[in-house]
């Protein structure tokens, strides 16, 4: 039976940020297209910051230069602006507000520290048991320790959990220490996986 869910939180809380928005950072930036993610998440001051070497605030002071800013004001505003863009998945949110009452619930993402604090923003930290961020805890996934100490916290087997990502080496990576893990593509086909999991004897 299940008793835990666990939710990745980028591109599964957080909606997926469409194409033509990050062709607008990068014309109004100077960069060339299909540039920017490539100079942000494939840079070791993120990976410094998902391990919580660097606060999210000295991540985008690093890269800054990189994304042609070159003040610390130009840096804070296109930050204000990148974060104004993020918006929660209305069809997840929904699914969590229906699932906390009945299930434990947990985030487990790989981000820069202060997630919890996002969460907060949006009024739903409230909902989750549990909330492990790699930034304030040192592990990423996929590595095993970020689940088993995330299942610990919740109090919930491997064998009674679901786990939920858009990264399948994370959800392979759930599924070998037996959870049962659901590929994120959108909230509609969620909701499907989810019921026929959670209904099963």
């Amino acid at each position: 039976m299940i008793r835990g869910i666990i939710f990745d939180f980028g591109r599964v809380i957080s909606a997926q940020k469409p194409p033509a928005l990050f062709a607008r950072y990068e014309k109004d930036l100077g960069l060339a297209p299909d540039s920017i993610n490539a100079v942000m998440f494939g840079s070791n001051a993120w990976k410094d910051a998902l391990l919580g070497r660097k606060t999210a605030e000295a991540f985008w002071y690093a890269i800054g230069p990189e994304l042609g800013l070159n003040s610390a004001e130009e840096i804070d505003a296109f930050r204000r602006r990148y974060h104004a863009d993020e918006a929660i998945n209305p069809g997840v949110a929904e699914l969590i507000h229906l699932l906390c009452d009945r299930y434990k619930l947990a985030v487990l993402s790989n981000s820069p520290p202060g997630l919890a604090n996002w969460l907060a923003d949006w009024n739903i930290r409230n909902l989750f048991d549990v909330v492990f961020c790699s930034g304030d805890e040192g592990v990423v996934k996929p590595d095993p320790a970020a689940f088993e100490m995330t299942l610990g916290r919740l109090g919930v087997e491997p064998e009674a959990a679901v786990f939920i990502d858009d990264t399948m080496e994370h959800v392979k990576a759930a599924e070998a220490l037996g959870l049962h893990g659901i590929s994120f593509t959108t909230a509609e086909v969620l909701s499907d996986r989810l019921n026929a999991l959670l209904e099963s004897p």
